[in-house]
Formats: C-alpha cells, structure tokens, sequence
C-alpha cells in the first residue's frame, strides 16, 4: 500500500535524541529538498538546491544545526501519511480536545524548471475541536556553523541573513525572536481558523531592502492546493497498472523529486553523512548526480512511461562533458560541476555521533570503468524510442567506445567505489563489453560510420576474458574479481546487459550463490570482501530487489516474491527506503530516501507484474 496507518511517539519538549532515519519524510520541489520528522520537525532542508549548505540541519548537528519544529502543546497521537499520488506530506496529531492537520511540502507551480517558489510551506488545517500547537524556527545556515541576523518586519515576518543565504519566515502565526536566535510562537488551531507558514529563499541583497513580494496567508493555502495538482497530474503519466502501483507511484515520486529541473541532473539522495554503521565512519555525501544511478533511475521511470526526464539528463551529459568523452567522470553537480573535492567538518557530532561529516565525495575523481557501458547503454535505450544522435552526439559516442576498447584492461574502484586498491571487478569488465556491444548495435541499425570490424574484435576478445577469469570454473558462477572467489551482489546486474540470459546457468548458480551466502536474514550485502574501509555496514536494499527481480526473470516467482516482500517491509510507514538496513536492530542505515533503492524497488516490481 502507500500509505500505512502507523501511531507515532511525539518526542518529549526538548528530547535532545536523534530520532530514526525511517522517522522522516521527503517533501522537495525539483530544485530543493528537506526532511520532516514524525514529531512535526524539519530537521533537515537545503535550499535552493539540493546540494546547498543545509539551513535546518539539526540531523547532524542536534544543538547547533537549526531546526522547524510545529507540535502540540500537550500530549497527542500522532499519525502520518503523504496525500494520495502527490508529495505532500501530512501529520495528524489527535487529543481527546481536537485534531488537527499538519501539511508539509514546496511550493510547485507550473514553469517552476526556470521560475521556482523556492518556498517551504507549513499549513495546518482543523479537523474538529480545539488544539494548541508550538512553533519554533531555529534557521543555521552553513549546516549550522553560521547563526544568522534575524530582523522583525512585523509580528508575523521576519527575515534570516547570514553568509550567501537569506530567509524570509512568514504567514499568520505570531512569532518572537529569543536571545537564542530562534523564533517562537503559539497558535490555538479551531473552526475556521488554519494556520499558515512559509520559509523562502531570497538572495540577501534582496532581503536588505526588505521582505518583498510576500504572499498573504490566504495564497499560502491556495499554493498548497497548487502543489496537490501538480504533484497528481505528473503522477499520471506512471503508467503502471498491477496491484504494486501504490508502491511504486511512490518510488516514482520520490525518484522525480531527486531530479533537479533546471539540468535535468538526478541525485542519488537529498542528505550526507548519514552512517552505513551506527557510529562509524563510512559517511558520504550523496548530494550529487552519479552517471549510473541516474542511467538506472531514467530506465526505470522511462518502464513507468516518464521518458521526457531521460531525454533531459542525456542532454545532461553532453553538456557537462562538453562533448569530450575523457571529460566524463563518474558524478557531477547538479549544474554539472565538476570539482566535488571532499570536506570533513570537523565541527559537527554527525547523526548520533557518527564522524565524519563530509561534504563534497572524492569518488568524483575514481577510475570506474562501467560509466562506458551505462552511458551506451542510455544512448541505445534512447535510440529504441525513436531518436537518433546527431553528428557531433555520435563523435562523442565513438569516443565512449574507444575508451572503453583502451581501458577494460585496467584495474578500476568498480561500482561500490571502494576505497581500497583498485580491482578487475567483473561488473565493469562487463560494461564495457556492453559499451562496445552498444556501440556497435548503434551503428549497424542508423548506418553511421564507425570501426565497427575493430569493435567486433575487441567485444569477442572482453567475451573470451570475462567468461575465462570472471566465472569461477568449478561453482559455474560469475564472481566479484578476476582471480577471485568472493561473491558481488553487482553481478546479479549483469543480464540486464545482454552478456548473458537471465536463465543462463551460470546466472541461475549466481543468483542461488548469492542468496545463500550473501544473505543476513533474509535480506541481500554487497558483497563480504574487504573494501579499505573500518567498519562494517548494514544490508543493501537495492541488492535484495536485484535479487528479486533476478529470480523473476528466471521464472522463480514464488522464490522472487518472497524476497521481494521482504525488502519492501523495510520501507517506513510512508514507504520510503533508505540505502541500507540493519537487520539485527531494524534501523534504517545510509543516506535516505536513497533513489537507488527505489529505482530498485520500481524494476523489481515491473519484473514480478509482466506475464
């Protein structure tokens, strides 16, 4: 389903803990992004963009990194759920005195790609009785190392400068500045009496000259309303139509609000340095545009029938790398810059003491040699609807295959970038088979120039290799490494390619060896070797609905639904998944919501709905 009745805690005034990552709830815009937490609080917001330094970042800093926090003034039962087909998310708090109706989302309008509200809104709406609520808002900018000037316009506007970013905090609800640089106020919710909030971005040389075109509470409201709408009819352009399309619309959703509308750039999460380990160090930033997430991501909802977001990010592509393919690298920002150097801030406690925190993510600069293949592979799925590269698009991509023709010999960081010494992962030895294997498919079918005898012989010889040293000759499996024995939930990709059936026997051994060994309750690790890296992390989402879909295809449903169901229960109530999963503890690990779990979730479901 996707929305699940769940009853909720409210955290006591003060509690200074860090709830659960599985406590929170995505609300974005295509251009920024926040986290609202059970309890009423948004504990986590970038604006205007995803990638920007946080101005509610309490996440990972709870004393010092700000906070939007709306809660009753007494005891409440609190429930949760997004408005049906939309990313608008309501918290319902409920006393024997009233109820009332917390709604949290960006303002969306239409040409909002070129001209976005870059506002927050906050609107709470009565149900029957009486209820007081509690409002403060704590802004940090700089994730939360900057406490900025707060100057008062009148009892309900206020303005927030400090470093590059400016806040103007508005609507009906009166609030008062205290010496701790946050502002509060209370607001008895009862008939006919809503409450309305907003927080927008302006450049703070606009702000200088004073909160200008504000709207009134009233437009608030009638904003929100606009996001409902243009939040339904995307969703229904999902073509999807089995018992799973309330699961997958809100992968989909989530998926659309990770892709940034002004580049058409798709990050893999909308948060940094949320722990792989509780505690540890295996902390990254994942506020970025990484070649393969997004190649997955634009497969997926191009399965659900959005095709324009796939067109969008492979003109993504051409400009970041202008045409040069020795340009490409593995990520990029969302605006396609392309230096993404790596900061710890020292500073920070991180979430639940877990250090460090980075911004930025030196994996920016690895060697990882499947970016070939998912990038051909992109072209020729775009091709298979009808399109055809034009002559400076073909240049680039008869460069693509001849990189991956030079360099499939090299050891590389593979598609876990890890840490440690580069390896000969299968994986990418397979991507770049299939980026060769594509390049030519391109070329026979549109009839444009190429090498395409040379590429031929080069694709027979990466077949020759790959099956001689990736493939372990006495389990008949595919195996992390040349050379190696170790098992890799990557390889579970690989018949997506073509190298090989999903019913071939090597796959089937693959598929079974996996799910034996790889297996921590019923839930699917990368992989056991060592990767450089202190620590240890939880189970991988996406790497179960590999599995899942893996089995599927293979015919094995009953086996495939199994797995299936078990990584879609580690979904929260809202049904939004994170990267990992602790399956001792049942805590979310990782960044969160983690677009590659839910484009997982999406191409597991499709595999398990066709006849």
């Amino acid at each position: 389903m996707d929305n699940r009745a769940v009853k909720h805690t409210l955290p006591a005034k003060g509690e200074s803990s860090y709830p659960a990552i599985a406590s929170y709830a995505l609300i974005g815009d295509c251009h920024a992004a926040a986290l609202v937490s059970t309890g009423g609080s948004i504990d986590w917001c970038c604006m205007p963009r995803m990638d920007s330094d946080s101005c509610f970042g309490r996440l990972l800093d709870w004393q010092r990194g700000g906070y939007f926090s709306i809660r009753p003034a007494a005891r409440c039962q609190v429930t949760r759920h997004y408005l049906p087909e939309t990313l608008v998310h309501v918290t319902c708090f409920r006393s024997d005195e009233g109820e009332v109706r917390l709604h949290d989302c960006f303002a969306m309008r239409e040409g909002g790609k070129e001209f976005p509200h870059r506002q927050l809104l906050r609107v709470v709406e009565h149900v029957h009785g009486r209820l007081a609520l509690e409002v403060e808002v704590a802004p940090r900018f700089d994730f939360g190392t900057v406490s900025p000037s707060i100057r008062r316009h009148d009892a309900c506007v206020y303005t927030a400068v400090g470093s590059s970013n400016g806040l103007v905090i508005s609507g009906d609800v009166p609030l008062e500045p205290g010496r701790d640089g946050i502002l509060r106020g209370r607001v008895e919710i009862r008939s006919g009496r809503p409450a309305r909030l907003s927080v927008q971005f302006f450049a703070p040389d606009l702000l200088d000259r004073g909160p200008h075109q504000l709207v009134s509470p009233d437009e608030l409201s009638e904003r929100l309303q606009s996001t409902v709408g243009w939040w339904r009819r995307w969703a229904k352009r999902v073509r999807y139509d089995a018992p799973e399309r309330g699961r997958v619309l809100r992968s989909a959703l989530v998926l659309k609000a990770l892709t940034y509308a002004p580049t058409g750039a798709i990050v893999a999460a909308p948060t940094t340095s949320l722990p792989e380990t509780p505690g540890g160090t295996r902390n990254w930033d994942y506020r970025f545009s990484w070649i393969r997430d997004s190649t997955f991501t634009i497969s997926a909802l191009r399965d659900l029938g959005c095709v324009s977001e796939a067109d969008r990010f492979a003109a993504f592509i051409d400009r970041t790398t202008a045409g040069d393919a020795r340009e490409v690298q593995v990520l990029f920002g969302v605006d396609g810059k392309r230096r993404i150097d790596e900061v710890e801030l020292k500073e920070l406690e991180g979430y639940r003491q877990a250090r460090p925190v980075r911004v930025g993510n030196a994996a920016s600069t690895q060697f990882q040699a499947d970016v070939y293949g998912e990038l051909l592979e992109m072209t020729w799925q775009w091709h298979q609807r009808g399109h055809k590269p034009d002559a400076h698009y073909w240049d680039f991509i008869r460069q693509l295959v001849a990189l991956a023709g030079e360099r499939w010999r090299r050891a590389d960081r593979g598609i876990w970038e890890v840490r440690g010494r580069p390896r000969h992962f299968v994986h990418s030895k397979v991507m770049c088979w299939t980026a060769v294997d594509r390049g030519i498919k391109l070329a026979e079918d549109l009839h444009l120039e190429a090498p395409v005898e040379q590429w031929k012989k080069i694709r027979d010889a990466m077949r020759k290799t790959i099956e001689r040293r990736g493939v372990d000759p006495d389990r008949k499996l595919f195996v992390q490494a040349f050379g190696s024995t170790e098992l890799d939930a990557a390889t579970l990709l690989i018949p997506r390619t073509g190298f090989v059936d999903y019913r071939d026997p090597r796959m089937v051994n693959t598929a079974e060896a996996i799910r034996r060994s790889l297996s921590a309750s019923g839930l699917i690790r990368r992989y056991r070797s060592a990767d450089g890296l202190r620590g240890h992390e939880g189970t991988f989402v996406a790497c179960t609905f590999w599995l899942a879909e893996c089995l599927a295809r293979q015919g094995r449903l009953d086996r495939a639904h199994e797995v299936y169901e078990r990584a879609c229960r580690c979904s929260n109530d809202v049904g939004l998944f994170s990267e990992e999963y602790d399956e001792g503890s049942g805590e979310m690990l990782g960044n969160f919501p983690q677009g590659l779990t839910h484009l997982a979730h999406i191409s597991a479901a499709h595999a398990l709905a066709q006849p």
